[in-house]
């Protein structure tokens, strides 16, 4: 594809795919923040280290404001702004800046972070496993239509299973004991082509956790069914271009009080409760509710089949990154 034909796809891709995952899930389509205050408690902390953008404004002095993670926490106290009934939900563009992202020398990382975030109102007895599966199966019901769709568009072959298979990161443990985390996830993405690694952020038997969780939106630490801990995940594929594991999105069930308290404690940040959005969830004030991103850039590379992020969006890489690229024939936008 050449750079138009490229942006062409992208568009398809993108309306395509929000389209259908807003039907598939009951979702209207809202706006969002791209800052918020620094003392609100909304901010999305990640595993704790990143360094947000923060800036002042003039006619506002006394204040700060950072650039959004992510809305995590943003959209299950919008659910209650705006209202939204019983399952039914929001999504929303997400654009972040992660200065601290992981090495932009992958392929697969930007300091630019584009995403689908969305959150849906849960109702009584829906607090358990086989809901989260259930919206798993429909998320990825709705990428692999997505992914038909724009194959017989522009001329590619379609590769992902029809199926996604569910594993929990103890379980992962278990089988690959030899492997990091990453290897694991690798190995398990070549085996079923697409899996959603349940429990990201829990504890595992060795004392490590599979990767790194914020306290206080997913819950990685309530019992499910299959005897584990865990009401989260990640859903990850075969990325055949790449040959490694790649992951297209974070979701979980929302903490509840008791999870809120339990996980900040284990995080050693009791103080956080103390924050507006904080107490508004442990005083009720927010629905319970499911939610998660879809990284927009992401999921373009891996449908168009293209050997870099920065073919899908446009964004800052190291001067040898963009020499490298030159030298393969990859053309970043």
């Amino acid at each position: 594809m050449d750079l138009l034909i490229t942006e062409k796809a992208i568009h398809f891709i993108k309306r395509r795919f929000e389209d259908e995952l807003a039907r598939n899930l009951s979702l209207t389509r809202v706006s969002a923040p791209l800052f918020v205050d620094r003392n609100s408690g909304i901010q999305d902390n990640l595993n704790g280290f990143e360094k947000p953008v923060s800036f002042t404004v003039q006619d506002l002095p006394g204040m700060e404001y950072q650039i959004v993670h992510s809305l995590a926490k943003w959209k299950r106290m919008a659910l209650s702004v705006y209202g939204i009934g019983e399952q039914q939900g929001l999504y929303t563009d997400m654009n972040a800046i992660r200065p601290d992202e992981e090495s932009l020398r992958t392929a697969i990382h930007s300091i630019y972070v584009d995403q689908w975030d969305w959150e849906r109102v849960m109702v009584e007895g829906e607090r358990d496993l086989e809901f989260l599966k259930n919206n798993v199966r429909t998320i990825y019901t709705t990428i692999h239509e997505t992914e038909k769709a724009v194959a017989a568009e522009f001329g590619l072959e379609p590769f992902l299973p029809d199926e996604i298979h569910f594993v929990h990161s103890e379980e992962l443990l278990k089988k690959y004991p030899g492997l990091d985390r990453k290897e694991r996830e690798n190995a398990v993405c070549k085996e079923h082509k697409a899996v959603f690694l349940i429990g990201i952020g829990g504890e595992l038997s060795n004392g490590t956790i599979h990767d790194g969780r914020a306290p206080d939106y997913d819950d990685w630490t309530s019992p499910n069914s299959d005897g584990f801990k865990g009401l989260n995940g990640d859903i990850l594929v075969w990325n055949p271009v790449l040959k490694r594991g790649y992951e297209l999105s974070s979701m979980g069930i929302r903490v509840d009080a008791d999870a809120l308290l339990r996980q900040l404690e284990i995080r050693g940040c009791m103080e956080r409760k103390n924050l507006t959005w904080h107490q508004k969830l442990l005083a009720g004030e927010f629905p319970q509710s499911i939610g998660g991103g879809i990284g927009q850039s992401r999921l373009c590379a891996l449908l168009l089949q293209k050997r870099h992020i920065g073919e899908t969006q446009s964004s800052i890489w190291p001067e040898d990154v963009i020499m490298d690229c030159e030298a393969k024939g990859i053309r970043l936008l």
